[in-house]
């Protein structure tokens, strides 16, 4: 049976629109590739640098940043590319098997790009 991919459609533009606020707080688009999301250190209070326990608190932040900012740019990846699926007609096809992506999983993750028998794959998919 078909999927009506119309409340799907609306659940993934507002979480892309959610996705890319995170990321917008968190880093910048790379220039060179639309696809990647650099992290940027947080606003500078204006304390000095000489400081070893600011600088290591700064550093650690920044790390932070780039693993939160790595996982939403997944998220926001896998929502780009089941947006394109629903335009393409293709929403809803597991990657692995070639079958239709159970409704539950879809409600539940509509970026979901495996049925769930394949769902630990999912994050080895390019």
């Amino acid at each position: 049976m078909p999927i009506d991919t119309t409340v799907y459609k609306d659940k993934l533009e507002e979480e892309l629109e959610r996705v890319t606020g995170e990321l917008k707080n968190l880093g910048v688009h790379n220039p060179d590739n639309p696809d990647d999301w650099v992290a940027t250190p947080e606003d500078d209070t204006g304390e000095s640098e000489a400081d070893e326990n600011i600088v290591a608190d700064r550093i650690e932040s920044l790390d932070e940043r780039v693993s939160t900012l790595a996982l939403l740019e997944t998220e926001y990846n896998n929502i780009v590319l089941a947006l394109s699926k629903i335009e393409k007609g293709t929403y809803g096809i597991c990657e692995v098997s070639g079958k239709e992506i159970e409704a539950d999983r879809l409600d539940a993750i509509p970026s979901a790009r495996t049925c769930i028998a394949h769902k630990e794959e999912e994050s080895l998919l390019p």
